[in-house]
């Protein structure tokens, strides 16, 4: 099962969760007037994903046309899909996830592992490091929440979480107004949420290791909240430290007003973890061979390959390029966000 010199534009790739949304998926996808919408656009899409939902394998693995799982073609032929540089540095994996995520209602104050404490304790060589590209917002003052205001105890933390002391966790983190264009990097251990509202592009580690301190309205069971380990293990992996305005800062960036064709959106911590830019081509943009997710956020455009080939995108697609593809040029009136993992190196 040779990886395809070719771009593929995927479908939509929804497991259930336990929270609302969805309404800004179907919109962007154009799907507001099919049957069940939004009911059968939930509140996140998996784009491109070789990722299952903790314990729930197979929900959330992305299939390609024809059937085949995106994890197995990976694993068949990494060189083709993810290019040689690559392999040697990651092995198989992709090294990245790819979301649409549509907070129909505020989500609970949570945090992930890093890598470390993933590998000890999930056997896996990746943690949950994530960054946010908002893409959309609805209601006066979307919020996100970000890093708790003042540094805490951690026998505080154990008592607001065996208490399920939900306002209090929530107004211990900083408040951070969001606006189309924003991104937030969110470091592993740092405790966060996102408000009702707030449609985002998320990239992350390959993983689904959430860790929940506010779980009682929003999973019903405990165990779901520390995935296992019990919460005096789980709590260890988390960031009890302040996070000022001036630390903040080094999380965030407002891009949406850069008038180059090629923005990098990211904060710089996130580059050892994925890449992200946004693409406008003034003329016809080169794209170097790379695997990639990219998300088309506006107007119509064309990839087109070396050979003479092209493909029309428009507004609400998602295709999943293999580095077998080679070099791509992009063209059109288009917005299109281009996911990658981290470069070699980082």
């Amino acid at each position: 099962m040779r990886a395809p010199s070719v771009p593929l534009c995927l479908p939509a790739n929804q497991p259930a969760q336990f929270y609302r949304g969805g309404a800004a998926i179907a919109a962007l996808r154009g799907a507001n007037d099919e049957p069940g919408v939004p009911e059968r656009f939930g509140p996140e899409d998996w784009v491109a994903s070789t990722t299952a939902l903790f314990g729930r394998d197979p929900d959330g693995l992305s299939r390609l046309p024809g059937g085949p799982l995106l994890r197995d073609a990976v694993k068949a032929d990494p060189l083709g899909w993810l290019g040689r540089g690559h392999v040697d540095a990651f092995g198989t994996s992709t090294a990245l996830l790819v979301k649409l995520l549509d907070a129909g209602q505020r989500l609970p104050v949570h945090f992930h592992p890093d890598n470390d404490f993933a590998r000890r304790h999930f056997d896996s060589h990746f943690g949950k490091t994530e960054a946010w590209i908002v893409i959309g917002t609805t209601g006066e003052h979307p919020t996100v929440y970000a890093g708790f205001r003042e540094a805490l105890t951690a026998k505080t933390v154990r008592e607001w979480v065996s208490e399920q002391d939900a306002p209090t966790m929530l107004d211990a983190l900083n408040a951070v107004p969001v606006s189309p264009g924003d991104t937030v990097h969110i470091p592993a251990g740092l405790p966060h949420a996102i408000g009702e509202g707030v449609f985002v592009v998320e990239l992350q580690q390959p993983t689904d290791f959430s860790l929940t301190l506010e779980w009682r309205d929003f999973l019903g069971d405990e165990a779901r909240g520390h995935l296992g380990l019990g919460f005096e293990t789980a709590l260890r992996a988390l960031d009890r430290t302040a996070w000022d305005e001036a630390r903040l800062s080094t999380l965030r960036r407002h891009p949406a007003a850069a008038p180059e064709p090629v923005v990098d959106l990211l904060a710089p911590g996130a580059r050892p973890y994925f890449r992200a830019d946004r693409l406008r081509p003034g003329t016809p943009l080169a794209l170097d061979p790379s695997f990639a997710v990219l998300v088309v956020v506006e107007g119509e455009g064309t990839l087109r390959s070396g050979d003479g080939s092209a493909w029309a995108m428009s507004t609400g697609d998602t295709w999943l390029v293999p580095h077998a593809a080679g070099e791509l040029e992009l063209a059109g009136a288009v917005t299109v966000l281009r996911c990658r993992p981290p470069a070699t190196g980082s």
